[in-house]
């Protein structure tokens, strides 16, 4: 089985997918219209740049501190929220499934992923 189709079947998750980081293709599975998925994945590959940018800009402040390379991030609302690993992004409603389980979940299942993408 696929990442996707692994977070898919997690609680509360309503929609999984992979982004390319050049930004030309993504894929997706859940209840995202074609439209709202694709404006995710350009979300999506914008913030990992700007986290990446970030990341990078405190390792220039102190060299091994722990934050780069960055190997997700994650946005957390009051009813959603999307959690981003690698080139995988998963949107979770709060109220049926756990953040917590999830980014433990795609932190093992992405573990071998190069973070040397970008």
């Amino acid at each position: 089985m696929s990442i996707v189709t692994d977070l898919l079947a997690k609680p509360g998750v309503i929609a999984a997918g992979e982004y390319a980081y050049r930004g030309d293709r993504f894929s997706y599975r859940g209840t995202l219209s074609d439209e709202h998925a694709r404006m995710a994945s350009i979300m999506c590959r914008a913030t990992t740049m700007g986290v990446n940018m970030e990341s990078r800009m405190l390792e220039a402040f102190q060299t091994r501190n722990g934050l780069y390379p960055p190997r997700g991030w994650v946005v957390h609302g009051p009813d959603y929220t999307v959690c981003v690993m690698a080139n995988v992004f998963c949107m979770l409603d709060n109220a049926q499934g756990s953040i917590n389980d999830m980014i433990g979940f795609m932190r093992q299942a992405l573990a071998k992923v190069s973070s040397n993408l970008i």
